[in-house]
């Protein structure tokens, strides 16, 4: 059967490693996989964890390497390898700034003048792809005086490796055998795409950046370890990304969902489901905002959608959300649109539950491998105090939950209606079969999975009155749900 995976920060939904286990063990059980969001040295850095000062340390706050295991011993753990960056303040560049060409690290970090030893002009440096806005450099000061121009490519306080360096190599060997050790089964490679720096280019996801991928797959697949990759960019390059891992997320899935709600069309979804990668992690939404950009063009490539298409999502958006998406989202360097929405998926449907379910079960309905996001599954809205208090856009999709606020959103129809979702995806047979879609002649979008005489089908409208309808058929008895209630009460 599919193992359907959920996606959380320990802190932010059990509040630390062992009530994470007890709610996968409990109320969560039907999940079969776990991707465990940063929980080393410091789970609660500048980035939330994604600037580790230790990448092979587990915070003690959230508990040990023990803890994790007690969770891998049950069900699949993903964990992040973190190869772009690491933290200013890890013991690695601070011994480096101290001691220069003497240190144990020299060479580890890219600097200016790594990728321009002879220089470089405006359009040189204009040139590189930055998921933010300005430049890719914060100025150091080393020990003995001098300045150094480091690469940070997403804060200051992230430093970057320089991923040809033999020193960087072990560095991230090291947290392979690291993460194995601690019962991880798969890893991300977090911001891989802007992992190499090719003078010349932009930078992102580039044939160098490919072949770096081919190299730290195959160290990941050294040590019995599977890789997803991440990578927020043009189709095409999902595409081309897919058959060198193992999984790779359907970042165009939301966007292409969010334009046919929008539109009331579903020509721009079959075409990816036409195309799209079968070794996909479907997802609505994550940790990160919905990537728009995924299903758009990219210079002279034609996306899936348009870039007025685009924009006409980033629009209603902002008005189910009451304008807070458009403050929350960040336009990249030298773009005239964000990447991404900062919104929780459910918030950017105006909290309809018909709406959201819809959604949710295409997501589950697709081949691959469907993960959900924890404030997704509870039915979150933005966070906009937490926004405020951090400034950083992405907080508003990363709620910190109470036990309490746990268990009331465990008991809300919207919850109850996804987790049933999950139980089906998890356990009926007809997913194990093949799978096969078409458009009635109403224009209704039918999903059906199929093995002997086991079915499950999915109907979805996205006409001006979307909605969805269930069937199920098989040993088990037949299943029909065609709304919210009808799910909550399975």
């Amino acid at each position: 059967m599919t193992r359907v995976e959920l996606l959380a920060y320990a802190d932010r939904l059990g509040g630390d490693l062992p009530r994470l286990r007890a709610l996968l063990d409990g109320p969560l059980r039907d999940f079969g996989g776990v991707h465990i969001l940063p929980f080393f040295v410091p789970f609660d850095g500048a980035d939330a964890g994604f600037d580790p000062i230790d990448h092979g340390t587990v915070d003690p706050r959230l508990g040990t390497w023990e803890d994790v295991r007690a969770i891998a011993a049950r069900r699949e753990v993903t964990a992040d390898l973190i190869v772009n960056h690491v933290s200013s303040e890890s013991a690695e560049f601070v011994d480096w700034l101290a001691r220069g060409e003497q240190s144990a690290h020299d060479g580890m970090f890219l600097t200016f003048g790594t990728v321009f030893p002879d220089g470089a002009s405006e359009a040189d440096i204009t040139a590189f792809y930055r998921p933010r806005p300005g430049l890719p450099f914060t100025a150091y000061r080393m020990a003995d005086g001098r300045r150094r121009l480091v690469w940070t490519t997403f804060l200051p306080s992230q430093v970057d490796l320089d991923v040809a360096n033999d020193r960087a190599r072990a560095y991230l060997r090291r947290i392979l055998a690291t993460l194995r050790a601690g019962g991880v089964s798969t890893v991300r490679l977090d911001a891989v795409g802007y992992a190499v720096k090719t003078p010349g280019t932009d930078s992102f996801m580039t044939s160098e950046t490919l072949g770096f991928v081919r190299e730290i797959v195959s160290l990941a697949r050294a040590e019995g370890l599977r890789v997803l990759v991440e990578v927020h960019a043009h189709y095409t390059q999902q595409l081309a990304i897919a058959p060198l891992v193992d999984d790779v997320y359907d970042f165009a899935l939301a966007p292409l969902l969010l334009h046919s709600l929008g539109t009331g069309t579903s020509d721009r979804l079959l075409e990816w489901l036409r195309i799209r990668p079968r070794n996909a992690i479907t997802v609505l939404d994550t940790h990160d905002g919905i990537g728009i950009i995924d299903a758009g063009p990219a210079g002279d490539l034609p996306g899936l959608i348009d870039e007025a298409e685009m924009a006409a999502i980033f629009e209603r958006a902002a008005v189910a959300t009451r304008g807070h998406s458009t403050i929350a989202s960040v336009i990249p360097a030298w773009m005239s649109l964000p990447h991404q929405i900062n919104a929780t998926f459910f918030s950017v449907l105006g909290a309809d539950a018909n709406r959201y379910l819809l959604a949710r079960a295409v997501q589950l309905w697709l081949p691959g491998r469907p993960q959900l996001y924890y404030v997704g599954l509870l039915g979150g809205l933005d966070d906009v105090a937490l926004f405020q208090r951090t400034g950083q856009g992405r907080d508003v999709n990363r709620h910190v939950y109470t036990p309490d606020e746990v268990e009331a959103a465990l008991a809300t129809e919207v919850t109850r209606a996804q987790l049933a979702l999950v139980r089906l995806r998890s356990t009926h047979p007809a997913f194990g079969g093949g799978f096969g879609y078409r458009v009635e002649a109403d224009g209704t979008l039918e999903l059906e999975w199929v093995l002997g005489d086991e079915r499950a089908t999915l109907q979805v409208r996205f006409g001006p009155e979307p909605g969805f309808r269930i069937r199920t058929t098989g040993a088990d008895g037949p299943l029909t749900a065609g709304s919210v209630a009808a799910l909550a009460a399975r």
